[in-house]
């Protein structure tokens, strides 16, 4: 893989700032020129180039950044070659790809020469299979070995939504277990309807503490804990690593705040809708970015005072096994990622312009998402900070 760097940047990758040194972003070196709608996460190839899963513009992609250049795999529909949501991209064993196919409700491994190979539901028991318990295996991330990792729902049929989840392991044979248990969201809950035709509804309550997860490559599962703010690490054989707690200053909720929380789920195409269908007896189960998951107007929400000191959902894990957790700042901050070590400290801090997302990794490479003034997003590389 080539990558350009301009003098700047270079002098930054090779400085290897000192622990706990904030690393300030500039111009990227690399930026693909065609927008997509959203990004999630991509996939850097042996190769050097990229894949990346539009689920906005509906289309999977193999990305040249250097030559600027990218390619449409597969195609829109329900055949074996086909998807109708691609949402995300993961690595697998033997180069190939694991597909979030969304639309189809179901996960696709894509061989290193993009042949569409097997596929299993993401889905299974519950409304599927009465009497077992319902498994949604949306995954926030995927090991060296295969292992995908998801997180439970949280409420399963007939039960009360709980403040904390599952992080589960679901082997390639169809077994799973429990890593560990997180915190999630607050949320607002609305029952409607009978016994026999019961709504549910629930939102969350934005901003409120909330957990976030990652997986290395080795199969450890780090947490960030938004309580006290501090990261553990949970290794495959059941041994737990403990941080120091990191200071932060609580950030009061105003209106600019609320804005932005609302305009930075709508830039990544809202959260994911999951409904059930219940016709002639039996269950179907569809997923969906955007649409019942997308955001509302602020005062349709219910708010806290001050926000929780960091970004819920996935942490990111570049290949030297270093967890990037997202900080929560006022409105119109810089971005801020504290970076953190397999002992759970934080080594550094890396700052790029506001709005932009780290979406995944490369052996050396960074890739961050950016966006115009029409929330369209970009795909830019910069040299990995080097933390020591």
């Amino acid at each position: 893989m080539h990558l350009r760097l301009n003098p700047a940047l270079l002098a930054l990758a090779i400085a290897a700032p000192v622990a706990g040194q904030t690393v300030q972003l500039g111009a990227a070196p690399a930026r693909f020129p065609a927008d997509f709608g959203t990004i999630q996460t991509v996939r850097e190839l042996p190769d050097g180039r990229v894949m990346v899963a539009d689920p906005l513009g509906q289309q999977l992609f193999v990305v040249d950044m250097d030559a600027r250049t990218r390619t449409v795999v597969g195609a829109e529909g329900q055949g074996p070659d086909e998807y109708r949501q691609p949402d995300a991209v993961w690595p697998l064993p033997g180069d190939s790809t694991l597909l979030v196919d969304l639309g189809n409700g179901r996960l696709t491994v894509i061989a290193p020469d993009m042949v569409f190979h097997r596929t299993r539901p993401i889905s299974q028991g519950g409304p599927m299979r009465p009497g077992a318990p319902l498994v949604v295996a949306l995954p926030q991330g995927v090991d060296g070995s295969g292992n995908i990792y998801f997180r439970s729902m949280g409420m399963g049929p007939g039960q009360a939504p709980t403040d904390s989840a599952d992080v589960l392991r679901l082997m390639p044979d169809g077994s799973s277990e429990v890593v560990t248990r997180v915190k999630i969201e607050d949320r607002t809950v609305t029952r409607s309807g009978g016994r026999d035709n019961q709504n549910v509804s629930m939102s969350p309550i934005p901003l409120s503490p909330q957990d976030a997860w990652g997986v290395a490559d080795d199969g450890s599962v780090v947490v960030a804990r938004a309580g006290d703010y501090h990261v553990e690490w949970f290794t495959p054989d059941g041994t737990r690593t403990r941080g120091r707690p990191v200071r932060t200053e609580p950030v009061r909720i105003r209106q600019a705040e609320k804005d932005e929380w609302v305009a930075e789920r709508e830039r990544v195409g809202g959260g994911i809708g999951i409904s059930v269908e219940m016709m002639n007896g039996q269950a179907s189960m569809s997923f969906q970015r955007g649409g019942a998951g997308a955001a509302r107007a602020t005062d349709q929400y219910q708010w806290p005072e001050t926000m929780a000191p960091i970004f819920g959902g996935r942490i990111p894990v570049d290949r030297r096994a270093r967890a990037w957790v997202r900080r929560h700042g006022e409105a119109g901050a810089p971005s801020t990622y504290d970076v953190f070590d397999r002992t759970g400290d934080r080594v550094g801090t890396v700052a790029m312009e506001h709005g932009k997302r780290v979406v995944g990794f490369g052996e050396d490479a960074l890739y961050v998402v950016a966006f115009d003034q029409f929330d369209l997003n970009y795909l830019e590389r910069y040299p990995l900070p080097d933390f020591r």
